[in-house]
C-alpha cells in the first residue's frame, strides 16, 4: 500500500499579550451600552440616593409643592419630599426584584435542570408539578395569596416569596427541554460513565451551557417582579410596611394626584419602572452575545498547511485486545440483537478497520468493548480481554466501577463521532484537556498538566497557543485533532475512533488520516477505526472486519480484502464506490 505523507496543520503565531483577553470580552452594541447605562444609573440611585436625600417620611405644613427650590421633585399632599421617597422606593423595588430573580431562578433550575438530568420518576414528578404551576393563572394566584397574608406581615420578603413561587414554572420548562438535549451529548455521557458525581456533571458540564438561558430568565424574573409588585401595591396588596415604587403609585392614587394635576407625584416612579424595565430588556437581548463564546468577536486567523515526510515502522504483532463471541442485545418487548458472536483480535501497533453500513452494529460493538453502552443495551455473552504491556490480562467486562474508571483513558481511550458534540462548547480547550489529567492523575502539579496539554497538541499538529481557544474558534480538522490529543493524554495502548472524519472535507480527512498513521508509528498504540467508508479503510488499515446486521461477515488483511474479497457483501460494498472514470455503483440487496 502507498505510504502517503501526512499534512500537519500549523496554527498561526500566538497573539500578543495585549490582545489575549479580547476573545473573552462581550461584544458591545448600542443596545447593550444603553441598557447597562440606564440600569447602572438606576441601581446607583437606589443605593446612594437614600443616603443623601433625607427622611422620606418627614411631614411638612405645605403639600403638593411643584418641583423646584429645596424640593427638586416637589412634595406629596402631606409635604413629604418626592425625591427622598423615590430614592427609598427604588431601593425597595430593586431588593424585591433581586430576591425574586434569585429564588425563581433557583426553583426553575432545581425543577428543570436537576429533574431532567435525574430522569425517571424524579423527572416525571418535577415535570408534573411544573405543569400544574404553569396552567394556574399567575396574576389571580398572586392576588389570592397576597390577599390572604395579613397587611402587617406583607413585607419585602413575603411579597418576594409569593412572586417567586408563582413565577418559576415557565422557565423550568425551558430549562428541562435544554437539559434533556444536553444530557445526551458525548461530553456529558463521557463525564457520567467516567464516574463523575452527579452534582459535578450538572455544575461543570451542563450549567455552563445553560448560562445564557439562566441569565435571561433571571433578568426577566427581575423585571416581572418589579412590575408585579407595582401592580399588587396599586391594588393595595403590596408590601404595606415597605417603601417601593408600587407603594408610591398607590399613595399617589389615594391622594388624587392625577385629579389635582400633581404629575410630579406619580410620573417619577412610573418613569423609573419603565426605564429599568427597558434597560433590563436591552441587556436581555445582548446576554447570549455576552455569555456564549461562539458569538464573541474573534480575529479571523489563516492557517498554513505544510507537508511533513515520515517513515512507517512496522508494528508489533502481539495481541493487545481480544474480543471473543461477543453478543449485545437491546432489551425491549422485541429485543434487537445488535452484535452477534463477534470475535476480533487487535495487535499492538495495528490499525484495525471496522466497516459496514449504518445500523450494522459498529458503534454498539465499540461501546461494548469500552463498557460505554447503557440500558437497554446489554452484553449477554462473550468476553473482552485487554492484554497489558506488563503481561497482565484484564477482563474488561468484569471490572468494577472504580476499576473501570481507572482503566478507561489510561489503557483504552476513545475518539467520539462529531468533535463539536464531544467538546463542551463553552469551556476552553485547556480546561477540557486538564480535566482528564485531574481525574486520572489527581496529584499532578498544575505546571506539569499545562506542559502535558501543550505536548499532546504539538503531537497532533496544533499550536499550544490554542489551549485558550473555545471549540468554535477551531476549524473542523483542528477540533478533531484536539479530540485525538485528548485521547492521547494518558498514553493509552488502544484507541477506538468512531468515524473521526465524518462531516470533514476530503483534504481535512487526508490530514487527519495521515496524523493517525504518523502517531501510531511514533507512539505504537493500536487503533480500532470505525467507518462506513470501505475504500478509506483499504488505504489506512492493516486489517479490516466487515460487519452486516451485527455479524462480522469477513475479516482479513486490507490488501487481501481488496484483491480477493470472499464474501458477496464485501464485493457489493467495493462495487458500490465509483472509480474516477466509472459510473457510480449500487449496492445490491
Amino acid at each position: 500500500m502507498t505510504n502517503l505523507s501526512p499534512l500537519t496543520e500549523v496554527a498561526p503565531e500566538a497573539p500578543r499579550s495585549r490582545n489575549r483577553w479580547r476573545g473573552l470580552l462581550p461584544r458591545w452594541s448600542p443596545k447593550l451600552a444603553v441598557g447597562l447605562g440606564l440600569a447602572g444609573a438606576i441601581v446607583l440611585f437606589g443605593l446612594i440616593g437614600p443616603l443623601v436625600t433625607g427622611d422620606p417620611a418627614t411631614i411638612r405644613d405645605f403639600g403638593l409643592t411643584p418641583p423646584g427650590g429645596e424640593h427638586l421633585l416637589g412634595t406629596t399632599v402631606t409635604g413629604q419630599d418626592i425625591l427622598a421617597q423615590l430614592a427609598h422606593a427604588t431601593r425597595g423595588s430593586l431588593q424585591i426584584g433581586l430576591l425574586v430573580g434569585i429564588m425563581a431562578t433557583v426553583l426553575s433550575g432545581v425543577f428543570g435542570v436537576v429533574g431532567a438530568y435525574a430522569g425517571g420518576v424524579v423527572d416525571e414528578i418535577f415535570s408534573l408539578f411544573s405543569n400544574v404551576m404553569l396552567v394556574i393563572p399567575g396574576l389571580p394566584l398572586v392576588i389570592v395569596i397576597a390577599g390572604f397574608v395579613p397587611p402587617d406581615q406583607r413585607g419585602t420578603g413575603t411579597i418576594s416569596l409569593v412572586l417567586a413561587i408563582t413565577g418559576w414554572a415557565a422557565a423550568a420548562r425551558v430549562l428541562r427541554a435544554q437539559t434533556l438535549s444536553l444530557r445526551n451529548r458525548d461530553y456529558v455521557a463521557a463525564a457520567r460513565v467516567s464516574g463523575e458525581k452527579t452534582w459535578r456533571v450538572i455544575c461543570v458540564e451542563i450549567l455552563p451551557n445553560l448560562l445564557p438561558i439562566l441569565a435571561s430568565q433571571f433578568v426577566f424574573a427581575v423585571v416581572l417582579a418589579i412590575l408585579s409588585e407595582a401592580g399588587l401595591s396599586f391594588l393595595g396588596l403590596g408590601a404595606a410596611n415597605s417603601s417601593t415604587l408600587g407603594t408610591m403609585l398607590y399613595y399617589a392614587q389615594n391622594g388624587f394626584a392625577l385629579q389635582r394635576d400633581a404629575w410630579w407625584w406619580f410620573v417619577p416612579p412610573g418613569l423609573i419602572i419603565a426605564l429599568f424595565g427597558g434597560a433590563l430588556a436591552l441587556i436581555n437581548f445582548s446576554i447570549d452575545e455576552i455569555i456564549n463564546p461562539d458569538l464573541r468577536d474573534r480575529a479571523r486567523r489563516e492557517r498554513d498547511v505544510v507537508a511533513v515526510e515520515t517513515d512507517t515502522a512496522p508494528g508489533e504483532q502481539d495481541a493487545v485486545l481480544t474480543v471473543k463471541n461477543l453478543n449485545v442485545v437491546y432489551q425491549s418487548d422485541t429485543p434487537v440483537h445488535a452484535v452477534k458472536d463477534v470475535s476480533l483480535t487487535l495487535r499492538r501497533g495495528e490499525i484495525l478497520g471496522l466497516a459496514g453500513e449504518s445500523g450494522c452494529g459498529k458503534t454498539t460493538l465499540a461501546y461494548a468493548i469500552n463498557r460505554l453502552h447503557r440500558p437497554p443495551a446489554e452484553v449477554t455473552s462473550g468476553s473482552v480481554t485487554f492484554h497489558d504491556r506488563d503481561g497482565e490480562d484484564v477482563d474488561v467486562l468484569a471490572l468494577a466501577p472504580e476499576e473501570l474508571r481507572a482503566f478507561r483513558w489510561v489503557k483504552l481511550s476513545m475518539v467520539f463521532q462529531g468533535a463539536m458534540n464531544a467538546l463542551n462548547p463553552v469551556t476552553p480547550i485547556r480546561a477540557q484537556l486538564q480535566d482528564v489529567l485531574r481525574t486520572h492523575r489527581p496529584g499532578m502539579p498544575a505546571s506539569d498538566r499545562e506542559k502535558r496539554c501543550a505536548e499532546v497538541l504539538r503531537l497532533v499538529g496544533v499550536d499550544p497557543a490554542r489551549l485558550g481557544s473555545f471549540p468554535h474558534e477551531l476549524s473542523g480538522g483542528m477540533r478533531q485533532r484536539v479530540m485525538i490529543a485528548m485521547a492521547l493524554l494518558l498514553d493509552p495502548q488502544v484507541m477506538i475512533m468512531d468515524e473521526p472524519t465524518t462531516a470533514l472535507d476530503v483534504l481535512v480527512q487526508r490530514e487527519i488520516l495521515n496524523e493517525i498513521r504518523r502517531l501510531r508509528d511514533e507512539l505504537s498504540f493500536a487503533v480500532v477505526f470505525i467507518t462506513h467508508d470501505l475504500p478509506l479503510l483499504l488505504e489506512l488499515s492493516d486489517r479490516i472486519a466487515v460487519m452486516r446486521d451485527g455479524e462480522v461477515v469477513e475479516y482479513a488483511d486490507a490488501e487481501e480484502m481488496y484483491l480477493r474479497p470472499r464474501h458477496p457483501y464485501t464485493r457489493e460494498l467495493l462495487a458500490s464506490f465509483p472509480g474516477l472514470n466509472d459510473d457510480r455503483g449500487a449496492l445490491i440487496r
